[in-house]
């Protein structure tokens, strides 16, 4: 049986794809920092090589790719520092509302249990001390508490740390040195494959480029749609909690459940006193409901899903698919990689229609 030029390619890419996949899989903790690196590398690469472009070669490319990574660092800690209005407005509220909660829970509970039977007696009075002592606990009390946490989990937090310090180390080199890296990439890739490959490789950066043009235009409709809804309801960290969960889907699930938590934590104590707890949970009920399925059933299948060729389905399932195999990291890569399978699949329809055609 003879195989065609582009069933021989397809047949190499196959196999080293399957390599790749077997190594990601057994590696994936230690490679987790690496790959979060290169996706970040991937993306912020064009923004180093139009500053050389405009620089015209006096500007040294070691000042762009610093100039570069600082704003991308600045940009991600601006993201995560809107916590801090979030949380400045929402302790000083917890201390004057939660112990109102409580009592208006156990009032609730109380009966609603009794009529079927549960007699049920909350100590709300013990519950409240034990809560408003830590929520009035000053600086050095809260930072002795981490210290103590960190500890006892040692593991975790030194990978945190640890996690912390190479992404950036990593994404500097690969900044610095990216063609020349793909380069060696190339050479690695028999004389006879390279112009298949290279076809593959250029159409495969395309659908990227898509995807990542398409993934930033979600974010901000994202940003502006919670942040205009919850203003609606008078929520009065609405435009925080709404950029920040807008701009946090580019985590599937993660960033859509942090928001949630924080608009849900922030609507029950500012609301609780005046509108009641029924008005709080109707708004994020309301904003982050319609706002999850616009996102899943309209935005990402149209913006993403269709610019990089994927059905809505094939969208979710990647997401779910990725996370199971490969975790975290899994659900970061799963459209990309998906865009590269599709780009692949592609070809080996077009290889095997070919060999149709010669075979007849």
């Amino acid at each position: 049986m003879q195989f065609t030029p582009t069933q021989k390619t397809f047949t190499a890419w196959s196999l080293i794809a399957a390599l790749l996949a077997c190594v990601f899989w057994l590696l994936a903790p230690v490679l987790a920092p690496f790959v979060v690196a290169a996706v970040l590398a991937y993306a912020l690469t064009p923004v180093v090589n139009w500053l050389d472009y405009v620089g015209r070669g006096r500007i040294p490319r070691l000042l762009a790719v610093v100039v570069v990574e600082m704003v991308f660092v600045v940009l991600l800690l601006g993201v995560l520092l809107l916590i801090v209005p979030i949380l400045a407005k929402e302790l000083p509220l917890m201390r004057e509302q939660l112990p109102v909660l409580l009592d208006r829970f156990n009032a609730a509970l109380k009966p609603l249990l009794a009529q079927w039977g549960i007699h049920f007696s909350m100590d709300v009075d013990n519950i409240k001390a034990f809560v408003l002592k830590y929520l009035n606990a000053n600086f050095e009390d809260a930072f002795g508490s981490v210290i103590v946490s960190l500890k006892l989990g040692g593991s975790v937090a030194f990978a945190l740390i640890g996690n912390a310090i190479l992404i950036p180390v990593a994404l500097f080199y690969l900044l610095m040195e990216w063609d020349r890296f793909l380069g060696q990439v190339r050479e690695l890739i028999p004389p006879r494959l390279r112009l298949g490959s290279d076809s593959f490789l250029r159409e495969a950066d395309d659908v990227l480029g898509q995807y990542l043009r398409g993934q930033l235009l979600v974010m901000g409709i994202l940003a502006v749609f919670y942040s205009v809804g919850l203003a609606l309801f008078g929520l009065d960290l609405a435009l925080p909690i709404g950029i920040f969960t807008g701009l946090a889907i580019f985590v599937p699930y993660l960033g859509f459940g942090l928001g949630l938590i924080l608009a849900t934590f922030a609507a029950l104590l500012e609301f609780s006193a005046g509108s009641g707890v029924g008005y709080a949970l109707v708004m994020v009920g309301t904003v982050f409901g319609i706002g999850q399925v616009v996102e899943s059933l309209f935005l990402t299948p149209r913006l993403v899903g269709e610019r990089i060729g994927l059905h809505p389905l094939a969208v979710i399932f990647a997401l779910l698919a990725f996370g199971q195999l490969f975790g975290f990291v899994g659900v970061l890569i799963a459209l990309p990689v998906s865009a590269v399978l599709l780009v692949a699949m592609r070809r080996a329809k077009t290889g095997y229609m070919a060999s149709r055609l010669y075979q007849g």
